[in-house]
């Protein structure tokens, strides 16, 4: 890549990446996400910045992303196929690229029943999968879907989500494989409570030469309280919750709760730090991006390494 990330150069140098997650507003308010971004420029390497996330309307991916670069940070354009075509998915790759966005993650998004505008139409004119194939197309060959040569390629690192916890789970493994081989460059996952599930699907991975083919960023989420910690696990799909993390946090006082939540968090992170495969960590801390740098430094993350310009 001609202008490599921040996050690509970071794990090309063999270091342990941290990245972050960034919920644009339900408004035009440009202050607002430039706030946010100030919270967690120096102690992340790249910025996550949500695609309407639960289906609910907010500043587009691609506005916000361009407001955190011009604030000197790396952002990562989420990108759902929920609500584009292949027509209008490539074209935002394409000026994604021409802003100087230099990541971007496939998903498939969440759908829109479960968002304020239920009755909107779902696209999935391509899946997360074939999206990802796509870009890869877009940036190695040139070409857009159908074989048509583009006039100048996009310049991206590409990077998928995965969820290690979906049942079965041998399934899981086989469809990280699918992205790993669409193009997939890095891989962000699931939050990770249960880790002893997550190492198996980290083995699982391994076993397939997958850890060695793309940078797995384990997903975490500091939990406020015990409420959130028991609606993660019976009402999200696809969350891991063990009971054993509930109990951790219904034994201390509702006042200390957030502060429990970041230090199950940064244990997380540091057991994380410790297992062959993965790559960096991805804190999903939307509406409490203030919690992020001390994550950062508990976890002996912080500073970060200091790169060249790419």
């Amino acid at each position: 890549m001609k202008n490599a990330s921040r996050l690509k150069r970071v794990l090309d140098a063999g270091e342990f990446a941290v990245t972050a997650e960034c919920g644009p507003p339900k408004g035009a308010d440009s202050e607002v996400i430039l706030k946010k971004g100030e919270k967690l420029k120096g102690y992340v390497d790249a910025v996550n910045v949500t695609d309407n996330q639960t289906a609910i309307v907010r500043m587009s991916s691609l506005a916000a992303c361009a407001l955190l670069k011009s604030a000197g940070l790396d952002p990562v354009l989420q990108m759902v196929v929920r609500d584009r075509n292949r027509i209008a998915l490539q074209s935002d790759i394409l000026g994604a690229s021409a802003l100087g966005i230099r990541n971007v993650l496939c998903l498939s998004g969440d759908h829109q029943c479960f968002g304020n505008q239920p009755q909107a139409a779902g696209v999935f004119d391509l899946d997360s999968i074939q999206f990802v194939e796509a870009v890869r197309n877009m940036r190695d060959m040139g070409v857009i879907v159908g074989g048509e040569a583009l006039d100048g390629a996009p310049d991206l690192f590409i990077g998928a989500a995965a969820n290690p916890f979906g049942d079965p789970q041998g399934f899981r493994a086989i469809r990280l494989g699918k992205k790993v081989r669409a193009g997939a460059d890095f891989i962000q996952t699931q939050c990770i409570y249960n880790l002893e599930r997550f190492e198996t699907w980290l083995r699982m991975a391994h076993d397939k030469g997958l850890t060695e083919k793309t940078a797995i960023l384990g997903g975490v989420t500091p939990l406020k309280s015990a409420g959130m910690a028991r609606y993660m696990k019976n009402k999200v799909s696809g969350m891991d919750i063990p009971d054993a993390v509930i109990k951790r946090m219904e034994g201390v006082s509702k006042e200390n709760q957030r502060e429990e939540g970041v230090r199950i968090c940064v244990e997380t992170i540091e057991r994380l730090k410790e297992l062959n495969g993965v790559r960096g960590v991805h804190i999903m801390a939307i509406e409490w991006e203030e919690a992020v740098a001390g994550i950062v430094e508990k976890a002996g993350l912080f500073p970060r390494p200091a790169l060249g310009e790419g």
